[in-house]
């Protein structure tokens, strides 16, 4: 296999793995809290990627690298896995699995709208053009495909859904100047978080006995989802010789993930889900298309 070759595997590995992961956090959802699933899932996914550390004989740079980054590594352990997974597993608790999941893709946009205050970066016409799709199309799926009428199913699941999409694209802004190696950061991050889990769990009473069938879901969750599949995609981007070729495989995500969840979790898929979602991707799209037209004359 020539390295596109196996670019692309791993590619479409991590991309067929994060399509289970909608209807996975449903099913674990019906035998833990969200609160217990990040507990889990979080434990899970420590065990596999010192297990990857492991498996790279770099076990030994763990300490060095905690004594000399345990600040940023608590920081953004805070943030990703605690409060991402905490608030995006309370939008699946309150959602249907198709319309948290919809609305979860719309955090690279959220990450270009949040790099003007943060990066201090210009917001261009297009990009502006590309939210009014992509939000209008949360808006069809809020609302179940009557925007107008601005009654949504369930805003509190909603908000919780966009807010985790505000995280996770502030994740990766400040994640963008991290000066560690990617699966060590990540490792590092999810040891200096798990105590902060545990506390929460301690102090809103989740540490109690649960059943195995929730455990199966959050040991799937966490090894899959938040660990191996993160080191699948970093190995897909290394290997390509094209990073756009590879970035646009996630696409093919959504709809998979539609499939499995409508399989799986026997949800009917509503019309107004499929017509939100090709919104969403739509603004995604169009924020990526080169268009000369949008873009401001230069002075000659």
């Amino acid at each position: 296999m020539t390295s596109q070759h196996k670019a692309y595997a791993c590619g479409l590995s991590a991309v067929l793995a994060w399509s289970t992961v909608a209807s996975a956090f449903k099913l674990s959802l019906a035998h833990l809290s969200p609160a217990q699933l990040v507990l889990y899932a979080s434990a899970f996914s420590l065990l596999s990627l010192l297990a990857i550390l492991g498996w790279q004989r770099r076990l030994d740079e763990l300490f060095p690298a905690l004594r000399q980054h345990w600040r940023r590594s608590a920081i953004l352990g805070a943030v990703n896995p605690f409060a991402y997974y905490l608030i995006l597993f309370q939008a699946y608790a309150l959602l249907p699995a198709q319309e948290a999941q919809a609305i979860n893709y719309t955090w690279a946009l959220t990450m270009t709208l949040l790099a003007v205050p943060v990066l201090k970066q210009k917001l261009k016409l297009q990009d502006s053009l590309a939210a009014l799709v992509c939000y209008s199309g949360v808006l069809t799926i809020a609302t179940r495909g009557a925007p107008l009428a601005l009654e949504f199913s369930n805003l509190a699941g909603v908000g919780f859904a966009l807010l985790s999409t505000l995280l996770w694209a502030g994740y990766w802004l400040f994640n963008a100047k991290d000066e560690r190696e990617p699966v060590l950061g990540l490792t590092l991050n999810f040891l200096l978080s798990l105590p902060m889990i545990v506390l929460w769990c301690a102090l809103t009473g989740e540490l109690r006995p649960v059943a195995w069938q929730g455990i199966a879901g959050a040991a799937y969750v966490g090894a899959l989802e938040m660990g191996f599949t993160f080191v699948l995609w970093l190995a897909a981007m290394k290997l390509t010789s094209s990073t756009a070729r590879i970035a646009n495989l996630i696409f093919l995500s959504p709809i998979l993930s539609l499939m499995l969840i409508s399989t799986l979790l026997g949800e009917p898929i509503l019309p107004s889900t499929l017509a939100g979602l090709g919104l969403i991707l739509g603004g995604l799209v169009l924020q990526k298309l080169p268009l000369p037209f949008l873009r401001p004359a230069q002075a000659h």
